[in-house]
């Protein structure tokens, strides 16, 4: 599927509120003017976010904690039981996700990087039941078999009909020599692999590879770099994943069944110190194509759809954080091509991650590289009108 090049639609001008929070400075959009209100602040690298039926909002923290927001307060004392993370440079903890049937299972997913008895670590799965602020019965579901400086991927999606998606980076294997022998061409590990199992760790007896000799039976997609975004289209049941590129040529893409998505053999970027191609090409019969690429890059993070009522102009579209870009960018669908890109919340910070909560706001993980205390926020949508 070609990739199209859009312009991007104009936004972010900053005008002063005058409504019931005028403190907040309201922006503008194609179709909704909205303001940033703040859930929490002085977090320590977060790097996901989630929201509970009671209204808590938690959020984990890289260097290995999971807080709690509780009636508009950070609750001081992190969440108990969290297990032990490797920390450093990109690893430590990653994602928390809700179960989609929390309210009466009390399941919380978690993805981190996991110590290894070499000293080096990897990316893992566990489930554990969620009461009285703290974690307990906690199950392993799966561990890669990757080894590697960073790229660990660990971003989770449920598709609503008992199945989990993850997702697995190339732990920055070097893109040299022969590229089709890189590990993320490789079927017998999980570098640059995207992974479908059962929401309790079982493998599915349908996954694209389960019969053949030698392939983690674990794997849905592969070739792919570092998917720090996956969002599952609920209305067509579609698996969306955004990934990092070299240096320029962030992607997104339709993940399918078994396909393969080219890293390192054919992509956009370029090598980061002397801006040489990296790749064969762009193109690759039996390699799939990104719908959408980002020249430059932005830094491509979290992804979701919008399903909710406060923003009904966005039902539907299409979000993804920047980091090096520091905004978020909406994007519209026709079926399984974008037709449209707007860029938002420009210059707020570097979005690690974008969520829809239970409430149906938007809420946003901002981080610093050097781990200065950030925020996270919520967009709230401003009546036209009342903005100016």
């Amino acid at each position: 599927m070609a990739y199209t090049r859009l312009a991007l639609v104009a936004a972010g001008l900053l005008v002063l509120g005058s409504s019931t929070r005028a403190a907040d400075p309201v922006l503008r959009s194609a179709l909704h003017d909205y303001r940033l209100v703040t859930v929490a602040e002085n977090l320590v690298q977060p790097w996901s976010v989630a929201t509970l039926p009671d209204g808590d909002v938690l959020i984990t923290e890289r260097p290995g904690r999971l807080r709690i927001v509780r009636k508009g307060t950070l609750v001081p004392t992190p969440v108990e039981g969290v297990p032990a993370v490797f920390q450093s440079r990109q690893g430590g903890l990653f994602e928390v996700a809700p179960h989609p049937q929390f309210a009466s299972n009390r399941l919380l997913y978690m993805t981190y990087a996991k110590p290894q008895p070499d000293g080096q670590s990897t990316t893992a799965l566990i489930r554990a039941r969620f009461e009285n602020d703290r974690l307990t019965n906690i199950q392993p579901l799966f561990e890669s078999v990757s080894k590697g400086q960073g790229h660990y991927g660990g971003k989770i999606a449920f598709d609503g009909k008992g199945f989990l998606y993850l997702t697995l980076g190339d732990r920055q294997v070097p893109p040299e020599g022969n590229l089709e022998a890189h590990p993320a061409q490789d079927l017998t590990n999980h570098h640059g692999k995207l992974i479908r199992l059962h929401d309790d760790g079982r493998v599915p007896a349908d996954n694209p590879f389960v019969a053949r000799q030698g392939a983690r039976p674990e794997i849905w997609s592969y070739g792919h770099r570092n998917v720090q975004g996956i969002a599952i289209n609920q209305t067509t049941g579609d698996v969306w994943a955004d990934e990092h590129g070299p240096q320029g040529g962030d992607e997104l893409n339709l993940i399918q069944k078994g396909r393969n998505y080219g890293w390192p053999v054919i992509g956009f970027g370029v090598n980061y110190t002397t801006g040489k191609a990296i790749h064969s090409g762009t193109m690759r019969d039996g390699m799939e194509q990104p719908t959408q690429v980002w020249v430059p890059s932005i830094g491509i993070s979290g992804a979701m759809f919008y399903t909710g009522d406060r923003f009904p102009q966005w039902k539907g579209n299409l979000f993804v954080g920047g980091l090096a870009g520091q905004r978020l960018d909406r994007l519209t669908l026709q079926g399984t091509t974008v037709t449209m890109r707007e860029s938002l919340v420009p210059g707020m910070g570097r979005i690690r991650d974008v969520r829809q909560g239970l409430d149906g706001f938007i809420y946003l993980v901002i981080e610093d590289r050097d781990g200065k205390p950030t925020p996270v926020y919520r967009m709230e949508p401003v009546e036209r009108g009342t903005s100016r």
